[in-house]
């Protein structure tokens, strides 16, 4: 216990330092607050009248919620994608500046020292997160306490998978300006062909469902996994689910824990 106890206050070191430097810049508390407004008040409202039954052809479409509802869940995910992944930003500045040299010659692990980073980079996007269920009322999602507990549980876990892919990320890319073309240009089309803005019937079958759409965008959402992420909070927060329900935690699951040991790897060469 007297070995532990040290490697804890470190982490717990690392992790009070990366919330306190996030929370302190004001252009990212901004962003993760004007973000959800605009995607919410102009594209939800907007779109909003327009989202209801339709027939085409021999398929009835039958809606159970408003495009408000069905957005809200996705503008939570598209916050915690943008605050995980620009996180690792942090990364970068604490290797040109010196400070990530420092860490790695202390006598904390390495997988602490990361640990510590990701952990700090999931409680600020969760807290992005969470700014947005403060929308619910406006979204006419209406929660109970189980509800909101379970899905910032998803919304932790989901993150901390994303911090890691920004790590990856940060790793490979040497410069600030060179990471944020290449996260933006992953971002947003992980996004748009996570069934966000869009929904696949799900009681439709595959022939049905490729008569609607191309089939390369079915293909493309299927294999999203941030799909499977937008599809479980959708489920958690108003009761609708595209796939299997167990799908989405599995998935998230795997893709943190996979993404977690990618970041050790590459953090190791930093």
């Amino acid at each position: 216990m007297n070995a532990i106890l040290p490697l804890l206050r470190g982490v717990y070191g690392v992790w009070l330092r990366e919330v306190t430097r996030a929370t302190r810049d004001r252009g990212q508390m901004i962003g993760g607050v004007s973000r959800p407004l605009i995607w919410l008040l102009i594209l939800g409202v907007g779109l909003n009248p327009y989202f209801r039954g339709e027939v085409y052809g021999e398929v009835r479409y039958v809606i159970p919620y408003t495009y408000l509802q069905f957005l809200f869940p996705a503008v939570i995910v598209l916050n915690i994608m943008y605050t995980s992944i620009q996180f690792a930003v942090s990364v970068i500045w604490d290797r040109e500046f010196g400070f990530l040299r420092e860490v790695l010659v202390s006598p904390m692990p390495k997988p602490l020292v990361l640990l510590g980073k990701v952990l700090g980079g999931s409680t600020v996007a969760t807290l992005h997160g969470a700014v947005v269920l403060i929308l619910a009322r406006f979204a006419d999602v209406t929660m109970t306490p189980e509800q909101v507990v379970t899905a910032l549980a998803f919304m932790f876990l989901l993150s901390f998978g994303l911090t890691c892919f920004g790590v990856i990320l940060a790793a490979r890319v040497r410069s600030f300006e060179g990471f944020g073309v290449f996260s933006n240009t992953l971002i947003l089309p992980l996004y748009f062909t996570s069934s966000s803005v869009f929904p696949l019937d799900p009681a439709l079958s595959r022939t049905q469902t490729t008569a609607s759409y191309p089939e390369w965008l079915v293909f493309l959402v299927q294999i999203n996994p941030i799909t499977y992420a937008v599809d479980t909070l959708r489920g958690v927060l108003i009761g609708f689910n595209q796939f299997t329900p167990s799908y989405g935690p599995a998935i998230v699951v795997g893709m943190a824990i996979a993404f977690f040991v990618l970041a050790l790897v590459d953090f190791g060469r930093s």
